[in-house]
């Protein structure tokens, strides 16, 4: 194999699309939300690709059946804007690596005719949240101000160092391909995979590109994940019950 190899699964009409990066990240939130739009709107599998920037090892899905690990590119149409959703399992694991993925990936989104791009992903706060705030990083100020009307905040100095990956690198590569791209990112605690985060995500593209989607299932999980905080918090009361206090550990001869 070489060490870039892009099968070609099928080819696909798309009316102005625009690429949508799903990848895994903190709280998985961009993962969770690129394989949401998949699922509502059954995207059709038109690319995979295989690099040895990816970890040196097989999938294996639930038949255990194994397939060397790669990504995909989905191409989606729906109500609203028709989209080309890149989703996978892993990103690359060298800086070089992210590069050449990053460089490749943009290469197939313009094949499709992508002017625009949109990262998804995650932001850490480090502790659990009630309310999902969705933060921003984009190319130009235009794109910035759409965003901002539709609730994306944008901070000063946030994220804290930056955004890495293909994520980051959608931006900043996509910005030397004159290529109208902007990041969406949302509160996690980072400790957990977040579908509450995830749809905070999907619902700021929900408006953007005018597309219905249904969260029955993402607030399921949330749930599923909200009975695991629950027991996490429970140890912890527990733990430090447990531990004795100064009172305690005199001693009283």
């Amino acid at each position: 194999m070489e060490p870039l190899d892009i099968e070609h699964v099928a080819e696909a009409e798309l009316s102005d699309p625009v690429f949508v990066e799903g990848l895994p990240g903190v709280g998985h939130v961009g993962k969770l939300a690129a394989e949401h739009i998949l699922d509502q709107h059954d995207g059709e599998l038109v690319r995979r690709v295989y690099s040895h920037d990816l970890p040196p090892q097989v999938d294996v899905d639930e038949e255990g059946i194994a397939e060397l690990t790669h990504l995909e590119f989905h191409a989606v149409e729906t109500d609203g804007r028709d989209l080309l959703v890149l989703t996978g399992d892993h990103q690359a694991q060298s800086n070089d690596g992210h590069y050449r993925l990053a460089s490749a990936v943009l290469d197939l989104a313009e094949e499709f005719g992508c002017e625009s791009a949109y990262a998804l992903g995650g932001v850490p706060t480090g502790e659990l949240i009630e309310e999902y705030a969705v933060l921003g990083a984009a190319t130009d100020e235009s794109l910035k101000g759409d965003l901002e009307d539709l609730g994306v905040e944008f901070r000063e100095d946030e994220p804290a160092g930056g955004i890495v990956g293909v994520s980051g690198l959608v931006l900043g590569l996509g910005r030397r391909r004159d290529l109208d791209a902007a990041c969406l990112m949302g509160e996690t605690s980072g400790y957990l995979v977040d579908p509450k985060s995830a749809q905070a995500v999907l619902e700021i593209l929900e408006e953007r590109f005018e597309m219905d989607l249904d969260y029955a299932s993402l607030e399921e999980r949330a749930d599923e994940m909200e009975e695991v905080i629950g027991k996490i918090q429970e140890m912890e009361q527990q733990q430090q019950a447990s531990v004795p206090s100064d009172d305690d550990l005199r001693y009283i001869g």
